[in-house]
């Protein structure tokens, strides 16, 4: 497990304008930004409301970005286990706050 890491990094939009900007060489024409909202209904948080799946929703999106390297390091035989306590740990946050 040590030997597993992927490096994300998500810049602010003005940290991604001054790092495009200070090459010289690119300029930017359009910078569009979209909201990620893990939970299928678009009020507010109320906990007693169902969440219908929605954890099932992160955890197959998930799987569809990370299972291809997931496999290629531990092989295929963990997997389902992976995404299964994933979609629980998820399941978890989403019931007690706003994602």
């Amino acid at each position: 497990m040590d030997s597993f890491n992927i490096p994300h990094y998500t810049p602010s939009s003005s940290v991604l304008k001054f790092e495009v900007l200070k090459e010289e060489d690119f300029s930017i024409d359009r910078l569009e930004i979209f909201e990620v909202n893990w939970k299928i209904y678009d009020g507010e948080f109320n906990p007693s409301i169902g969440f219908s799946n929605d954890e099932y929703s992160v955890a197959k999106f998930m799987r569809a970005m990370a299972e291809s390297l997931l496999v290629t390091h531990f092989e295929n035989a963990i997997i389902d286990e992976v995404f299964y306590r994933y979609r629980k740990i998820i399941d978890d946050r989403i019931s007690k706050e706003k994602t």
